[in-house]
Order: structure tokens, then sequence, then C-alpha cells
């Protein structure tokens, strides 16, 4: 079992750094983890729709330029289906036991993903209708999986 996170940007702040060290640390314990940071598009400083819409587009190609066919992709998207805990879970010891042994979530900049990153995407997850910064969005992800794994082998794990 393998869980790839694509995402756009590299963490700034040391204290995000180091949650994911954390989380990624004790997901290894169940699936090799691998973190993949994408260089951001840079926007000028006062964009235009034509422009972050460029932006969006290169994005997504290097996205889609890192997954592999055989792959499963999980776009984290605020239009995506909002799960519990458990139901997450079962939908990742699923996709492990049936569709791939490896799990991508892609995780986009500030402008979001393209919609070619969200048409290949096999499904779907939105934690939240709010928007989250795209370094808490990746520890959340990454709190949601372990604590995923942890369900799944029937193991406690703190409410």
């Amino acid at each position: 079992m393998k869980v790839r996170i694509i995402c756009i940007g590299k963490l700034k702040e040391k204290y995000w750094a180091e949650a994911v060290a954390e989380y990624s640390k004790r997901i290894s314990g169940y699936a090799n983890i691998e973190i993949l940071e994408l260089k951001e598009s840079k926007l000028p400083a006062n964009p235009s729709p034509a422009d972050e819409a460029a932006v969006l587009v290169r994005e997504g190609e290097t996205i889609l330029g890192k997954i592999k066919d055989n792959s499963y992709v999980i776009a984290m998207e605020v239009e995506g289906k909002q799960l519990d805990s458990v139901e997450l879970s079962k939908m990742i010891q699923s996709t492990f036991d049936t569709k791939s042994s490896t799990i991508n979530f892609i995780i986009g900049g500030s402008l979001g993903l393209s919609d070619e990153v969200k048409k290949r995407a096999d499904y779907g997850l939105s934690f939240s209708k709010l928007t989250f910064p795209h370094q808490m969005a990746r520890v959340m992800l990454l709190e949601q999986i372990y604590r995923a794994f942890k369900i799944s082998n029937g193991e406690t794990y703190h409410k």
C-alpha cells in the first residue's frame, strides 16, 4: 500500500513541517507514504481571470505529470463529497483492497485544482465548504489518513 500526497507549494512555516513529519512517521507504520511538493506558478500582482486560468492549467499539467495511469486519485476539492472519519477509513481500505495499491491525494494551490485534474480524479473529497490554507489542509489530510488506518485496524484513537 502506498499513499502519495501531491501538492502545490512548499511548507514555509516550521510548525506545519513538523506536523507533516509527525503524521508521515505515524502513517509509515501502515503504508508507504510519499509527499510530492510541486512548484507553485507565479501570478502577477493584479492577476486577470486569464492569468488565473493559465496558472490553474500549468499547475494541473504538473500534477497530472506525476500521476501514474493505474493509481487511484482523490482530489481535495470544496465541491467534493464530505465523509466522516469512519467512511473515509472504509473508502481508503476498499480502494486498497479492490482498486489500486496506490492512492494519490491531490491538494491544489491557492487557486484550487484545474478542471483537468478534477476530471482525472476518481473521487472528489471535501473536508468542509470552508476554505483552508493548503498547508493546513495537508496536515488535516495526513491526520485523517492516519486516523483511517487506526480505524480500519481496529485500534483506538482519540476522538
